[in-house]
């Protein structure tokens, strides 16, 4: 293997840190996701909070360059329909 140059091998280590970073943020909005569809069907009180929360999160996602820009709002327009 041929040695790496400094440049390089701090892009490896960066990507790594955005990897774990990004899996992070990706594993919460599925988590919120999940909990806001089970207080659609359960008809919790606290669904409206949950859908803020749920929007707050894609949004704050997207700015950071986790998703896509268009992926959160098609998921925005998906769960609003649902609600």
């Amino acid at each position: 293997m041929a040695n790496k140059s400094k440049s390089a091998k701090k892009r490896v280590r960066q990507d790594v840190k955005r990897r774990l970073r990004n899996k992070s943020v990706l594993t919460s909005l599925k988590t919120q996701l999940k909990l806001y569809k089970e207080s659609l069907s359960s008809g919790a009180e606290n669904k409206d909070e949950l859908f803020r929360k749920v929007v707050s999160s894609f949004h704050k996602a997207a700015s950071k360059g986790v998703i896509h820009k268009k992926n959160a709002s098609r998921n925005i327009s998906r769960i609003s329909k649902l609600s």
